[in-house]
């Protein structure tokens, strides 16, 4: 029975949101699976990954082929450097503790990536908001000066000849 790694659409039209499984190819879409292995969630900046490495790994030494979508995701979790390096430690390259090692700074930098992405747009955002605000205040001092009553020249003329008749 061949293996696929893939993604399985759920939520509403306009709202994806996956849920990635191990599945018989020649089962549907969205039809029966043989594990969940985790969800993906696109419509959050950054996507919303939550994946449980060690099966996906188990997975994939037995032989499950991720799809294009779904290796993309594993590889960005870090699940295919996973598998990369206890195929090194098989072959005696890497020791447990070393490929544990490596694997757990990887994840660490990785999660400073995000996190600089995720300050980095919430700083756009800020400056974003400082600007419309700007903007919005601008608006509001050309209307309002477009509204302020133009001073009448007749009281002017009443006053000057009031004076010429002194």
């Amino acid at each position: 029975m061949p293996v696929k790694i893939r993604l399985q659409r759920h939520g509403k039209k306009g709202k994806p949101f996956y849920w990635i499984v191990a599945a018989d190819s020649r089962a549907k879409r969205d039809g029966k699976f043989l594990e969940k292995l985790g969800v993906y969630s696109p419509t959050t900046n950054p996507a919303t990954i939550d994946i449980n490495v060690d099966s996906a790994v188990q997975w994939l030494e037995n032989g499950a082929q991720p799809t294009d979508t779904a290796k993309a995701i594993l590889s960005y979790k870090g699940v295919l450097l996973k598998k990369h390096l206890k195929g090194g430690v098989a072959k005696g390259a890497l020791t447990e503790e070393q490929a544990e090692a490596k694997f757990t700074a990887w994840l660490e930098e990785k999660a400073a990536k995000i996190e600089a992405k995720k300050e980095g747009l919430s700083k756009a955002e800020a400056e974003a908001r400082a600007k419309a605000l700007e903007a919005e205040k601008a608006a509001n001092e050309a209307r309002i000066a477009a509204q302020a009553p133009v001073v009448e020249e007749a009281p002017a003329d009443e006053a000057e000849a009031s004076n010429e008749e002194e």
